[in-house]
């Protein structure tokens, strides 16, 4: 399979290391991963044979700007353009910054290399929120895959589990600890007494926490992971305006004490569920007593659980949080394809 990466962070990096660190198990499957396109903001590299992966990941170690890679690199034409006319990749996986207000560049990316009959696996958010029906449907319509497993969880895999565990049911509710950071904090406010800005602080300083942590406190990552679960495996087309959200930033030390108090925990819970015929999206604290499969996820964890018609329950936990294991969900999407599995059927 020949690859051509669209936005190259932390992410990106971790890919290309765990592309070249798995290398002789995949051949061993008969996995031929090469990666012909990195692509960044300012330019790029390029190798029509394949950029030879060793020798980029020690020229990363002491250089930031990959233009100024000796075997390909360049700050002028090579570029998403370039990249589409040469028509030499299989898969393109698109890992460009989320912009949940437009959805863009990542939209216009992954729209036109469906268009041009090429495979897309993405951790971008974005296009997923805003526009999923009509990729999807682009996607079927020019008989290739989209793989998005990494935008609900990263390593958790929630979406991967609704398509393939729960075929043939109908979903009826999905409920989840969807955000690690969130989970972090309570479970030291937990474990320590600290308030929440104490809390937040030890997660900034072990840097599971951003420098600005509003979407993440705020309970607009949990929103936007289940509204991608909601409308992919619930067949909707929801909205972020359809979810009523609220974060974890006024909880204090007497509520943790009076949760524990009663053998209950706080959980930041993303729920979809059926009420009076009409889907009911909401984000919140609640408390979860020890018979909820939820209460247990600890820390970084995350979870989803969902009830079916016909396949009762399934809860799926776990799911490591950074960048290595948000590239080995890409991993795993484009093994997944490479095997012949339908993402888009």
């Amino acid at each position: 399979m020949n690859i051509g990466i669209v936005g190259f962070g932390g992410v990106g990096k971790a890919f290309l290391k765990l592309v070249y660190d798995k290398k002789n198990e995949l051949e061993n499957e008969g996995i031929y991963i090469q990666i012909n396109y990195i692509i960044g903001r300012t330019g790029g590299v390029y190798n029509n044979h394949g950029i030879e992966l060793q020798r980029f990941i020690d020229f990363l170690s002491n250089e930031k700007d990959i233009t100024k890679y000796c075997d390909g690199g360049k700050a002028e034409d090579i570029n998403f353009e370039l990249m589409l006319n040469n028509k030499d990749i299989d898969i393109m996986v698109e890992m460009t910054p989320t912009n949940k207000e437009t959805g863009e560049p990542g939209i216009t990316h992954i729209r036109r290399c469906l268009e041009n009959n090429i495979n897309v696996v993405t951790s971008n958010k974005g296009p997923i929120l805003i526009a999923y029906k009509k990729l999807y449907n682009l996607a079927k319509a020019h008989n290739v895959q989209l793989g998005i497993g990494c935008t609900t969880g990263g390593a958790l895999p929630a979406i991967n589990g609704g398509l393939m565990d729960l075929a043939g049911a109908d979903i009826t509710s999905i409920e989840g600890v969807l955000n690690g950071t969130t989970n972090f904090i309570l479970k030291e406010m937990e474990d320590t007494g600290c308030d929440y800005a104490d809390a937040l602080k030890e997660a900034q300083r072990l840097g599971i926490a951003e420098t600005n942590p509003s979407l993440d406190v705020e309970g607009f990552d949990t929103a936007s992971k289940l509204l991608i679960l909601t409308n992919v495996l619930m067949n909707t087309e929801k909205t972020m305006k359809d979810i009523s959200i609220e974060g974890i930033t006024n909880v204090t030390p007497d509520d943790i004490k009076r949760a524990n108090s009663l053998n209950k925990k706080y959980k930041l819970i993303g729920k979809t569920e059926i009420v009076n015929n009409e889907l009911e999206m909401t984000v919140k604290l609640q408390l979860l007593d020890p018979s909820n499969s939820l209460y247990g996820v600890e820390g970084k964890n995350k979870a989803v659980r969902y009830i079916s018609d016909t396949l009762g329950e399934l809860t799926i936990i776990g799911g490591a949080s950074g960048v290595t294991p948000a590239a080995a969900s890409i991993l795993r999407d484009i093994i997944n394809i490479n095997r012949g599995y339908k993402f888009v059927k």
